[in-house]
């Protein structure tokens, strides 16, 4: 039996996660107060007819001032030794008021903020840090696309779930940090292709960019060390119950020299038989 809770910021995608979940056979329920929750794992877990092997709650802000309950009901739980994992989403504020734009819906704690939407987001997010730091999965949803989105939850749990999931992410300096990083390396002491004038409009991906950047003695110098410390440190991760590796590789602008990098460190993870997702935020960006 596994039960997921599903909570994070309104507006990050937990309705689409909800979707995806149900499509990998999760039976799903939507939106119950904290206060139900020990009776509803009581039901999830008792040896009947009707139990469901895997089952996904979500407990949002929508329970309004109930919500608060949430950091107790799951102390119950653990002090009952029932078993759950959580799921968090969460996304960048500029993202989450243009989504709340776009959609017009409104912010569960829009009220109780004085009808200020960046203040209900930041009222919620500090709401949200003492369920963030305990989750099992935090996925930071700001670069996603519905499509994108959906690939990382079926990647997390179709079929059995593996001890951990490690992503390689590469990404520009120059667009800030990603959110949900764990490990973060700086690759901008290497040749950058974007002083050749017939590869700058090129990509890492491509076998000229990844071959000039590979190609140096320093590259092969740090890469070497790089999947040496990679190779120390994710079995003590694994150690540790970590089921998911954000490894976030970053140059100026996140086109060659983080592109290139982090294909390379997947491809070797991939052969020591890790899980992978690899993924370039900002790739296409210009």
């Amino acid at each position: 039996m596994e039960l997921l809770i599903v909570t994070g910021q309104s507006g990050a995608g937990k309705t689409r996660v909800i979707n995806a979940l149900e499509d990998i056979g999760f039976y799903c329920v939507d939106n119950i107060p904290p206060a139900l929750l020990g009776g509803f794992a009581d039901l999830a877990y008792a040896p009947s007819a009707a139990r469901r092997d895997r089952t996904a709650i979500v407990i949002d802000a929508r329970s309004g001032k109930m919500f608060r309950e949430l950091p107790d009901a799951l102390a119950e739980l653990r002090r009952r030794h029932i078993p759950y994992r959580i799921l968090f989403l969460e996304a960048a504020s500029e993202v989450l008021l243009r989504r709340y734009k776009e959609t017009r819906r409104r912010h569960p704690l829009l009220e109780e903020c004085d009808g200020s939407l960046e203040d209900a987001i930041r009222e919620e997010r500090r709401l949200l840090m003492p369920i963030r730091q305990s989750a099992d999965y935090v996925i930071d949803t700001t670069s996603f696309s519905p499509s994108q989105l959906r690939g990382r939850i079926v990647s997390i749990f179709e079929g059995d779930i593996v001890p951990m999931l490690i992503s390689c992410l590469s990404f520009g300096f120059r667009n800030g940090l990603p959110h949900d990083a764990d490990l973060v390396f700086d690759v901008r002491c290497l040749p950058n292709p974007y002083y050749v004038p017939e590869l700058k409009e090129h990509d890492g991906t491509e076998k000229a960019v990844y071959d000039y950047v590979m190609d140096s003695p320093e590259s092969h110098e740090m890469v070497q060390k790089l999947e040496e410390l990679l190779a120390f440190s994710i079995p003590l991760y694994q150690r540790e119950g970590k089921s998911q590796l954000v490894i976030a590789v970053g140059c100026t602008g996140g086109r060659h020299r983080s592109v290139a990098v982090a294909c390379r460190l997947a491809a070797h993870l991939r052969q020591l038989g890790y899980k992978i997702e690899l993924s370039h935020r900002d790739k296409d960006r210009r």
